[in-house]
């Protein structure tokens, strides 16, 4: 199923929560942070101003975003857990 964000909306695959602390301790499902990373797997045409013209998003498919704990909707597709979510609630794109 293809799924394509509407106006400045992404698509971001979630990252999975982190296993092991660094110390080598292994979380339980219970003490894990919900995750805040994930990779943008599809993003929309930009936002619609009032004049007709479209702002153009910052972020591409493929991007490395960070985002808020609480940001967004979570859907599954296929399977899979994103969120859907506007691009003003991403906090930052990941630059290697």
């Amino acid at each position: 199923m293809a799924v394509r964000p509407l106006e400045d909306r992404v698509l971001v695959e979630v990252h999975d929560p982190e296993e092991k602390t660094a110390g080598g301790i292994v979380l339980p499902d219970t003490a894990k942070d919900k995750p805040q990373e994930g990779t943008v797997r599809a993003a929309g045409k930009g936002k619609l101003e009032k004049d007709g013209s479209r702002t153009p998003l910052v972020v591409r498919e493929g991007d490395v975003v960070l985002f808020g704990k609480y940001s967004g909707s979570d859907v599954k597709i296929s399977g899979k857990e994103y969120k859907i979510m506007r691009e003003s609630d991403l906090l930052g794109k990941i630059v290697n």
